[in-house]
């Protein structure tokens, strides 16, 4: 969806987030969770590689929409090389183009020989069939749910020794972004900021999961339950 539809939904209900900002609204809020995955993705190298540094990483990024598009500026200005696959072969195109990034056709990612796998398109690509293929370190990407069975992918991933950054974590700066919108306090610069600290909960959450020896997911849940537990538990004042 575009910001344009959205403002045909806002014609029968005032509970849409995402409008364009000459309509009193946010604008798209791919941008802002293509910043969290990104901030992310470079807790997650930290955890692994020990340098949150994407330089010279080779990332290969699945799904080039309007999230793997803004992740692919910020990995481009890291300077990694990129590898990317898409349906839409405009876009892989254009993107190739002023990029420099090399197109693989989509089965090919999962064979790749590389540091970051990013998947920012379907659902359900770590599965029986792809996470015996990969040889990155690190899982990283925008796409939900992303384990096509939460329980047993994450642990094969674990087993494996394949830091995953759990995807409803990293990609939550869109949540955010029209969060901000729908309660009326929307300031870009805040949004941002707010979003930056996904790196430091991820990181806690690899931590966890690596004390723990647990799957990242499963931490990651932990922890949202905890959450939910600690401000069910507030005094609303009214």
């Amino acid at each position: 969806m575009k910001t344009a539809d959205m403002e045909y939904i806002a014609l029968e209900t005032r509970h849409v987030t995402g409008l364009p900002k000459n309509k009193g609204g946010a604008g798209d809020p791919s941008p802002v969770t293509a910043f969290g995955v990104y901030m992310g993705m470079k807790a997650a190298a930290k955890k692994a590689y020990g340098s949150d540094s994407l330089a010279g990483k080779k990332i290969g990024v699945q799904g080039v929409g309007q999230v793997g598009k803004y992740l692919i500026n910020y990995l481009v200005k890291e300077g990694a090389s990129l590898f990317i696959c898409d349906i839409d072969d405009k876009k892989l195109q254009g993107i190739a183009a002023s990029t420099g990034a090399t197109i693989l056709e989509k089965e090919e990612i999962y064979d790749l020989q590389m540091d970051i796998y990013a998947p920012c398109a379907l659902g359900g690509t770590l599965n029986d069939h792809t996470i015996e293929r990969l040889t990155c370190q690190v899982i990283a990407g925008g796409a939900n749910n992303q384990l096509e069975d939460e329980n047993k992918h994450g642990k094969m991933l674990l087993e494996k020794g394949i830091t995953y950054a759990p995807d409803f974590l990293i990609n939550a700066g869109g949540v955010i972004n029209v969060g901000a919108e729908y309660y009326g306090v929307y300031e870009e610069e805040t949004v941002f900021a707010q979003t930056e600290k996904i790196y430091d909960t991820c990181l806690s959450i690899l931590n966890t999961a690596e004390h723990q020896q647990i799957p990242a997911q499963e931490a990651a849940i932990q922890a949202a339950k905890a959450r939910i537990e600690a401000i069910g538990k507030i005094k609303l004042p009214y």
